[in-house]
C-alpha cells in the first residue's frame, strides 16, 4: 500500500516524509485545484526530501482543454521539472468532447520520457471514464497511475465505480488506479478494501482541521499508514 500527499513547499514535504508517505505530488495555487508551482519551490522541496516527487503540471485552471500557447507553457515547465531532477510530473488533458486529448498527451509524454507519470484528475471530467482508461492504455509504458475519485466529488462515495477501475486495470495490466478525493483517516480503511486499490492520494484529509490553510497534521499521516498496513 501506498500513500501520497499533497504538499505546497519545503515545510509540507519535510512532515510528508517524516509521517511515513511514499510519495508527494507538488502544486502551487491549491484553491484552484493546483496549479504548477514555482521554480524556487521545486527546488527547495526537491533538496529537502528522499522520497518521489511528482510536480503538478497543469497552466491555468479553467478547465483542462489547452491550446497551443499553454502548450507552449506546458512544455516549458516540463523541461524545467526534468532539468531539476523531479521524480515525475501530474498531468492530464481533454478535448472539448470530454476525451482525452492524444495528439497533445503524446507530445507531453515524449517531452517527460523517462519520468513517472500520473494522469490526473482530468480524468474525472471525461466523458466515459471506462472508454478514456482504455485510451489511456495505449500509453502503458509511460502512464503508471491515474488519480480519480470515481467521477465523484469524494472517493469514498465511489467505492463501486473505483473498484471496477481497479479490476480493469489488471485485466489491462495498465496504469494504477489511485483513488484521491475526501479520503481521511476514518474512511481509508474501509475504501481501501471496497475498492481493492493500491495506491491512495490524500490532500486536506491529512491536515490539521482538514484544511490547506493548515500543516500537515503528522499523527493522522502516521495513524492512516497503520490502518493501510493491518489491512495487509
Amino acid at each position: 500500500m501506498k500513500v501520497e500527499v499533497i504538499v505546497q513547499n519545503e515545510k509540507d514535504a519535510i512532515a510528508a516524509e517524516q509521517s511515513g508517505a511514499d510519495r508527494l505530488e507538488l502544486v502551487s495555487a491549491i484553491s484552484e485545484g493546483g496549479l504548477t508551482p514555482s521554480y524556487g519551490t521545486i527546488v527547495r522541496v526537491l533538496a529537502s526530501v528522499r522520497i518521489p516527487v511528482q510536480v503538478m503540471i497543469r497552466p491555468h485552471s479553467y478547465d483542462f482543454v489547452y491550446d497551443e500557447s499553454d502548450f507552449q507553457t506546458i512544455k516549458e515547465d516540463i523541461l524545467m521539472t526534468k532539468m531539476l531532477g523531479a521524480n515525475g510530473i501530474v498531468f492530464g488533458c481533454l478535448c472539448k468532447n470530454g476525451n482525452i486529448d492524444e495528439p497533445l498527451l503524446e507530445a507531453v509524454l515524449d517531452l517527460a520520457d523517462g519520468m513517472d507519470i500520473t494522469f490526473h484528475r482530468a480524468f474525472d471530467a471525461v466523458k466515459n471514464q471506462q472508454d478514456a482508461y482504455k485510451a489511456l492504455c495505449k500509453y502503458g509504458d509511460k502512464i503508471k497511475r491515474i488519480l480519480t475519485s470515481g467521477g465523484k466529488n469524494n472517493a469514498a462515495n465511489a467505492t463501486a465505480e473505483l473498484h471496477h477501475l481497479v479490476k480493469l486495470s489488471h485485466t489491462h495490466n495498465c496504469a494504477i488506479i489511485m483513488p484521491g478525493a475526501g479520503l481521511t483517516p476514518d474512511n481509508i480503511k474501509s475504501v481501501a478494501i471496497e475498492t481493492e486499490a493500491k495506491e491512495f492520494h490524500f490532500g486536506s484529509g491529512v491536515r490539521k482541521h482538514q484544511s490547506f490553510a493548515h500543516p500537515i497534521d503528522k499523527q493522522k499521516l502516521k495513524y492512516l499508514k497503520n490502518e493501510l498496513n493491518s489491512i495487509i
